[in-house]
C-alpha cells in the first residue's frame, strides 16, 4: 500500500520562530525547570474587569451562531469607538458596514491577504515583521518581500524604500504599528508618506494596530489627561480605497484566548470579498463578542494602570538588557516587545542551550530566535524576541539568568 502524500503547502510550511523551540521548553520542565517565558506575547495582567463580568452575566440558553459579518450591535460600538478617537478624519466617519468581526486579528489578516493577492502575488513587509504574516502568506502562495529596517535607526521605515521595493507582482505593504516584533510606532506624518507610496503603485495599506494603546512617550501622561495611542491609518485622508486596519482585543484588553479581532475598511469591494471569507468560516464567536463589547467600556483608569505597568516593565529589562556585556537594545516606543543583540554568532543555538543545558538555580529564560523575523537570508541571527509580558519582579530574575547563561555559554564555546 502506497501512503497519502502532502501537498508541498503542507510540507513547506514555515514554523513559528516563537513557538519552535517549545519541545526543549517542555524538556525542561519534565526535568523540574521553571522556564520563564519570553518567547510569546501572552499577559500576565488581568483580563479587564468589564469583559470578565460579561462572561458570568452570560446566560443564553442556547449558544447560537452569529451573523458571519458579527454582531450589530458590537460593530456600531466598534465604530463609535473609533470614531471618537480619531478615524472620522481620514475621510468621514466608519460605519458598522465597513467593520467584519474576525475570529482574531490573524484572521483579519487572513482574510486581507486573500481578497487582494492571487497566487504568485506579492505582498512587502517591513523586516524584523510579524512572523504570521509569513505563514498566512505561505498559505495563499503569495511571497513575503522584505523592506529591511535596523536597530540603529529605531527600526524606521523610509517611504522611499518601500517605494523602491515594489514590483508588477505587489498587491499590500502590511506593517504593524505599534510593531511586533521591534516596538517601533509610526508617526502620522509616517503613514501619510507611507499611504503615498501606495496610492501612488495602487496597492493596499495593511496597518495591524492591534497595540494601539500600548505607546510611551518620553514622559508619562500626567493623571487624568488622556492616554496617548499611536496615530491610526483610519485616520489618514486620502486612503479610502486603499487602507485596511487590522484589531483584535487580545493584547488591548489582556484576552488572548477571546479570539475576537476585526478588519475595517472604506473599500466597498474589499469588504465583500472579506464577508464572503466569513460566510464560509460561518461566524466569529457568539459569546466572546458580548464580552468584547463589555470591554470598549473599561475604565480609563485600568487601561492606564495596564499602560504604566508595561512602560515600567520595559525601563527595567532595557536597563538590564543594556549592563550587560556585549548586549546591544534599543528602546521600544510602543506594544511590549523587543529586538536585542546578543554576544553570539547563533541566537537559535544560545536560546536552545538555555533551554536544554543550562538553568541558575532550577530557572531558565525561554526566548524567541530573531531570524526567523526576518525574510532575509542571515539577518537576525544574533538577535532575540523578548516579550516583557512578566511581572518586574520575574522580568529582573530573567535578566540574571540571561546574564549568567551568556558567560556560560561563551564560557563553553572557547
Amino acid at each position: 500500500m502506497t501512503a497519502p502524500s502532502l501537498s508541498r503547502r503542507g510540507l513547506d510550511a514555515p514554523a513559528s520562530p516563537i513557538r519552535r523551540l517549545t519541545p526543549y521548553a517542555d524538556q525542561a520542565r519534565a526535568r523540574g525547570v521553571t522556564v520563564h517565558h519570553l518567547n510569546i506575547g501572552q499577559p500576565d495582567l488581568a483580563t479587564v474587569q468589564p469583559m470578565r463580568a460579561a462572561y458570568h452575566a452570560y446566560d443564553e440558553r442556547v449558544v447560537a451562531y452569529s451573523p458571519s459579518e458579527g454582531y450589530l450591535a458590537y460593530r456600531t460600538a466598534l465604530a463609535e469607538h473609533y470614531n471618537g478617537l480619531d478615524a472620522a478624519r481620514g475621510g468621514g466617519p466608519i460605519t458598522p458596514s465597513q467593520i467584519l468581526v474576525t475570529v482574531g486579528g490573524s484572521e483579519a489578516l487572513l482574510f486581507a491577504i486573500a481578497a487582494v493577492c492571487d497566487a504568485g502575488d506579492q505582498i512587502l513587509v517591513a523586516e524584523p515583521y510579524y512572523t504570521n504574516y509569513r505563514g498566512f502568506s505561505h498559505i495563499l502562495g503569495v511571497e513575503v518581500v522584505p523592506v529591511s529596517t535596523h536597530a540603529r535607526d529605531s527600526f524606521a521605515v523610509p517611504a522611499e524604500r518601500v517605494r523602491a521595493a515594489i514590483t508588477p507582482k505587489t498587491r499590500a505593504f502590511i506593517i504593524p504599528s505599534p510593531g511586533n516584533p521591534t516596538g517601533m510606532v509610526l508617526s502620522a506624518a509616517d503613514l501619510a508618506a507611507l499611504g503615498e507610496v501606495c496610492v501612488a503603485a495602487g496597492i493596499f495599506f495593511v496597518v495591524d494596530e492591534v497595540y494601539r494603546e500600548f505607546v510611551y512617550p518620553d514622559e508619562p501622561v500626567a493623571p487624568g489627561a488622556p492616554l496617548p495611542r499611536a496615530p491610526s491609518v483610519l485616520a489618514v485622508p486620502g486612503l479610502a480605497d486603499h487602507a485596511v486596519m487590522i484589531d483584535s482585543v487580545s493584547k488591548r484588553y489582556s484576552a488572548c484566548g477571546a479570539r475576537v479581532g476585526c478588519l475595517v475598511t472604506r473599500n466597498a469591494a474589499l469588504y465583500s470579498a472579506c464577508l464572503r471569507f466569513a460566510q464560509a468560516r460561518l461566524s466569529p464567536p457568539t459569546v466572546d463578542q458580548y464580552a468584547a463589547l463589555a470591554a470598549l467600556n473599561t475604565p480609563q483608569d485600568e487601561m492606564r494602570a495596564m499602560v504604566d505597568e508595561y512602560r515600567a516593565r520595559r525601563d527595567l529589562i532595557v536597563a538590564g538588557l543594556n549592563a550587560i556585556p556585549g548586549v546591544s537594545c534599543p528602546t521600544p516606543t510602543g506594544a511590549f516587545y523587543l529586538i536585542t543583540d546578543l554576544p553570539v554568532a547563533d541566537a537559535e543555538d544560545f536560546c536552545i542551550f538555555m533551554l536544554r543545558d543550562f538553568d541558575l538555580g532550577g530557572e531558565t529564560v525561554m526566548m524567541a530566535p530573531a531570524e526567523g523575523f526576518y525574510a532575509t537570508p542571515g539577518l537576525g541571527k544574533n538577535q532575540v524576541r523578548i516579550a516583557y509580558v512578566l511581572g518586574r519582579d520575574k522580568l529582573a530574575r530573567c535578566l540574571e539568568i540571561l546574564r549568567a547563561g551568556l558567560a556560560a555559554y561563551n564560557r563553553a564555546a572557547r
